[in-house]
């Protein structure tokens, strides 16, 4: 079980409002997680948009004004907004509706679009990143217009078709509607607690450059008994480039890579010492026999505040069963990088892209398909829309939270501050080990019902705020 005590909420019209609707509520959730909005893939575009009425649906019942679902060149974003508390602050708050794929299928222990609660657990794709934070921001809306016929704060919301593929459109969206986006700061529910489910607010995420290298030589695969000695071989020199761009130790070895890097201070340290971290227990629950990363952090601090390169995917010649003895003529690998504060996603790329360029036998032609980006984010901890969250979560789940840096990425986090010019405070709910993106993804349902009361408590909170 998590190890969080959930606190009753004192407005007991709001409790007893949550206990009557129980039910329906889980039905919801239900609902949306069985839409396979999958953004990567074409063929589930009609999925995506179904999940953007469906969440634009039940925005309006749980009292939203303005719903739209509103086109961006790719799949849809759905806004809705309550602006009806004079003089509080308005708060643009930010979820996605689209999913990772399934793949692959045969490792769940149930379909992945047939949501199961099981010992506490609701077993789906999108039950942890993000669609339980959908749900639960439309629950605690409606609990609290339905309980007191109002919002405490102005809110619009946000929810986005696109993230799970580098949100690709959603910064031409944000620009072209910068006017109706007016607000004093954002709220991003698309991350999660630490590990041994501890209550925690992310105060930082990194950036992502993703891109595809192409290799070819020939224009048709070769006999590599015929050939062999003649030509170069494209699979032998993608994984020559690819040897090129990180060293035996971890560490990037793309000159300039780390230039922008800002060192970490000694504040920062202790934080990251100060967080509870079993490394042998993490070890183990990974299945892998030892860690591995750049010398000289440790293992939380090159998961937060550190850059990386990897290979995602790689592949090209013959893969079937048998010997086929072939020169390929194409080969390709699929390469991320996640950024930390002060680093440039443009720049990184044009340095990843000018080391290949050098470092690339001239016996091969190649390719790079950029696929996504996003630059990092950095929040302070002192800022009274964070301790806000922090006095939220403390009187709903029993627990003070803990300050952490996440190494994944939310692109939308930097484009809030570069394009609407919000401060963003990161305010999730899912459990550290959820399965994000693979196989038995997971949500602790006692996460998901007291996430909602603290989403209610964080309004009052911010209430009591100043405008900007």
């Amino acid at each position: 079980m998590p190890d969080v005590v959930s606190v009753p909420d004192p407005d007991t019209s709001l409790e007893r409002f949550l206990e009557a609707t129980k039910d329906a509520r889980l039905d919801s959730y239900k609902a949306l997680l069985r839409i396979p909005s999958i953004s990567g893939i074409p063929a589930h575009a009609a999925d995506c948009r179904a999940a953007a009425e469906f969440v634009a649906a039940d925005l309006r019942t749980a009292g939203m004004e303005h719903v739209e679902v509103s086109e961006t060149g790719g799949h849809p974003v759905v806004y809705a907004d309550w602006l009806h508390a004079t003089g509080k602050p308005t708060v643009l708050v930010y979820c996605h509706y689209d999913v990772q794929p399934a793949d692959p299928v045969d490792l769940w222990d149930s379909p992945p679009f047939v949501p199961v609660v099981k010992e506490g657990l609701m077993l789906a794709r999108g039950s942890s990143d993000c669609k339980c934070h959908v749900s639960m921001h439309a629950r605690a809306i409606e609990a609290l217009i339905k309980t007191r016929g109002s919002l405490p704060v102005n809110l619009r919301v946000v929810i986005e078709g696109e993230e799970e593929a580098s949100s690709v459109h959603l910064d031409g969206w944000l620009a072209a509607n910068r006017d109706r986006l007016k607000a004093d700061f954002a709220v991003i529910s698309d991350t999660s607690f630490f590990e041994g489910n501890l209550p925690a607010i992310t105060v930082a995420l990194r950036g992502l450059v993703y891109f595809q290298l192409d290799v070819t030589g020939s224009d048709v695969d070769l006999h590599s008994g015929v050939y062999g000695g003649a030509v170069d071989n494209p699979a032998n020199a993608l994984c020559q480039i690819v040897a090129a761009l990180k060293g035996p130790d971890g560490r990037v070895s793309v000159p300039g890579f780390y230039d922008d890097v800002a060192p970490l201070t000694a504040l920062d340290k202790q934080a990251f010492a100060s967080l509870p971290f079993d490394e042998e227990a993490y070890t183990e629950s990974l299945g892998v026999p030892a860690l591995f990363g750049e010398p000289g952090f440790t293992t939380l601090e090159r998961l937060g505040a550190r850059p990386t390169l990897d290979v995602d995917g790689i592949w090209g010649g013959f893969e079937g069963e048998g010997p086929k003895t072939i020169i390929p003529a194409h080969a390709h690998a699929k390469i991320s990088c996640r950024l930390v504060a002060n680093q440039d996603s443009e720049r990184i790329f044009q340095l990843v892209a000018d080391y290949i360029a050098k470092v690339a036998p001239k016996t091969v032609r190649y390719t790079i398909q950029r696929l996504g980006d996003g630059n990092p984010s950095l929040t302070a901890i002192d800022n009274p829309a964070t301790q806000a969250a922090a006095r939220a979560i403390e009187a709903t789940f029993g627990a003070a939270p803990l300050y952490i840096r996440e190494g994944g990425s939310v692109p939308v986090c930097a484009s809030f501050e570069s394009i609407l010019g919000l401060t963003t405070v990161l305010l999730g709910f899912a459990p550290a080990d959820g399965r994000f993106h693979a196989p038995n993804e997971w949500m602790w349902m006692s996460n998901y019902e007291t996430g909602i009361r603290a989403i209610a408590r964080y309004w009052d909170e911010v209430s009591k705020l100043s405008t900007r």
